[in-house]
């Protein structure tokens, strides 16, 4: 079976501190024709599913708990059966939009998430969230960054729970010491590689975002 990388694009608001913004997230569907996870569930339980097929989902991975990653998660673990993953520091995160629903399973870093022949390794990288993750797959050449890092710098640090010297560290320790021909999937937006965004990085540092 070949392991394939599927991604769907779904609109909705993102909101923090008061504000809201319209936002289209990339959902990531990672597995063959029988078996998938899905990281980022993003506004679109029906749709997700959709896409899923009659393949079993077994597992959701939230890179983070901003809303606009996790607002579908519940109802599409209510769909699917599949599990929801969280890095516990972004509890607090996760219960301003679920209050009432906890995540299955605690991420952790270093841990291995297998699926239909991929086997991603959870990267903890704070700074965008205090739990944000990658994952990253070095068979597929492939690293699922989240809001973490972006074709063009790190992801917003602006608002609460996020730190960018801290963002600043984790992509400098964490993402770009990976091989630079490793594929950057993100959370928004156009697909990157570690070799196009590495030497940005004092550009980045010096701009302050």
């Amino acid at each position: 079976m070949t392991v394939r990388i599927e991604r769907l694009v779904t609109a909705g608001q993102f909101s923090l501190d008061g504000g809201t913004w319209d936002v289209e997230n990339n959902v990531w569907i990672v597995g063959d024709e029988r078996e998938v996870i899905v990281i980022d569930a993003a506004h679109d339980a029906e749709a997700i599913a959709r896409a899923v097929d009659d393949r079993r989902l077994t597992a959701i991975v939230c890179t983070h708990a901003h809303n606009d990653h996790i607002d579908a998660a519940p109802a599409l673990a209510d769909l699917t059966g599949a599990t929801i993953w969280l890095h516990p520091d972004d509890l607090p995160l996760w219960k301003q939009t679920h209050p009432h629903r906890d995540p299955d399973r605690h991420l952790l870093d270093g841990q291995v998430i297998e699926a239909a022949g991929a086997d991603l390794t959870v990267l903890h990288t704070p700074g965008h969230a205090p739990g944000a993750v990658c994952l990253y797959d070095p068979g597929l050449g492939t690293v699922f960054t989240g809001d973490t890092l972006f074709k063009g710098g790190p992801g917003a640090t602006g608002r609460s729970y996020s730190h960018f010297p801290t963002i600043i560290d984790s992509i400098r320790h964490r993402l770009l010491t990976l091989p630079p021909e490793t594929k950057v999937l993100t959370g928004h937006g156009d697909s990157t590689t570690i070799g196009a965004e590495a030497p940005h990085l004092e550009e980045w540092i010096a701009r302050g975002h």
